[in-house]
């Protein structure tokens, strides 16, 4: 059962503990493409390369919602 988590929860989270957070309740696995599909990873690494390249997300809850955002993105893909 995934835990509701509360704004001030959420903005005192580290970048690790939201990806942990997140990792907890994929639940991308169920749905395979190919035998290999895991939506959260993806877009941890997307995430990872765009703040290399310069994007800044400032609080927890920022990149909350940038990590949620992308998982979405990567979900409704209508390419795969």
């Amino acid at each position: 059962m995934r835990k509701e988590l509360s704004f001030e929860e959420i903005n005192e989270m580290c970048v690790r503990q939201i990806n942990a957070y997140f990792r907890s309740v994929d639940d991308s696995h169920s749905w395979p493409i190919r035998g290999r599909f895991n939506a959260t990873e993806r877009a941890i690494r997307r995430i990872r390369r765009r703040r290399r390249d310069g994007l800044c997300v400032d609080s927890g809850y920022e990149y909350y919602l940038t990590l949620e955002n992308e998982i979405s993105q990567i979900v409704n893909d209508p390419k795969l």
